[in-house]
């Protein structure tokens, strides 16, 4: 009950485990009962998930939405599945929410949301975000009047996230921020359930925030930015061991940023390759204005985003 709920919020990292004397069957002995971070996390998301009642999921096809819908649909069929069809979600992640609303039974809605025919948001300032969550919500509210919830986790809340403000304009909860449940957690409740598929997803933002702040989103190229770090993940995986890739666009340049854990060596053959690779692909899209510069460069997470161009117009 609420102590083992406040045991949960003591406990770092998912693999910890905690064992509590639990009362046998006739009352006459008690027996020692392990539990793991995960889950003791899972319980209390059901059963936060539980009292909210039938919910709309906002699902993205990452593995903080992903998770929360599998759980919300477990505990609740009635639930609704929201996802936007978008040139800045990437296909893949597309596919997955079709993939797993058709093999578990999920009641799926696709909508488009309409942020990329705002104003606000092709103008892409720091608060970008804001501007597509509130197209995303005041979409889906449009669509059903059951309680809507997203994926932020717990080590959202430590981030710039204008975000959240839209989310709490449109009385959107965080199920996982309700239950103390950080990101590491929610792999690992992924893991409980065996999603393999979700466990390790890398983190996949939307794909306009390759784009670096203050230049306008160009819808049409989106998809070309995607399928170019999809062709730079299966190449450079033959050649180094790679976590992630980014294909950041910059004033009339593109860098390609190379998560891993080895030294990144911009003329070695794998990252010329790499050049052509991005040169062909926007080059055939008829972005040749940004391939006279492609350079190679170590991951930095948000490099794409300036604070200093934050607008709240």
């Amino acid at each position: 009950g609420a102590y083992c709920t406040e045991l949960l919020h003591r406990l770092p990292r998912a693999a910890d485990v905690l064992t509590v004397r639990r009362r046998q069957p006739g009352g006459a002995a008690f027996g020692l009962v392990s539990y793991n971070a995960n889950t003791l996390a899972h319980r209390r998301l059901e059963d936060i998930l539980g009292k909210i009642g039938p919910i709309a999921v906002a699902v993205s096809g990452g593995v903080d939405s992903m998770t929360l819908a599998f759980v919300a649909n477990r505990v609740n069929p009635d639930t609704q599945m929201f996802h936007a069809l978008s040139p800045a979600v990437p296909a893949q992640a597309t596919d997955r929410v079709r993939d797993y609303a058709e093999r578990l039974g999920w009641q799926l809605n696709l909508i488009d949301a309409g942020e990329i025919n705002d104003p606000a948001y092709l103008a892409n300032p720091a608060n970008r975000c804001y501007f597509c969550k509130t197209n995303l919500y005041d979409t889906v509210t449009f669509h059903t009047e059951l309680t809507v919830v997203s994926g932020t986790n717990t080590d959202d809340l430590g981030d710039y996230r204008p975000g959240l403000v839209a989310a709490e304009e449109h009385d959107v909860r965080h199920p996982f921020v309700e239950a103390g449940i950080s990101k590491e957690m929610l792999r690992g409740i992924a893991g409980y359930f065996e999603l393999n598929d979700l466990k390790d997803l890398p983190a996949a933002p939307c794909l306009s925030s390759r784009v670096t702040t203050g230049i306008e989103i160009d819808a049409d190229m989106l998809p070309v930015i995607n399928d170019a770090e999809q062709a730079l993940w299966e190449h450079l995986q033959l050649n180094i061991p790679v976590k992630g890739v980014r294909c950041r666009i910059r004033p009339d340049t593109i860098a390609i940023e190379i998560e891993s854990p080895a030294d990144i060596d911009d003329s070695a053959d794998y990252a010329v390759e790499a050049q052509g690779i991005v040169r062909n692909l926007f080059n055939e899209a008829g972005y040749s204005e940004y391939t006279s510069e492609i350079s190679i460069e170590p991951y930095e997470r948000g490099s794409a985003f300036l604070i200093d161009t934050i607008s709240v117009e």
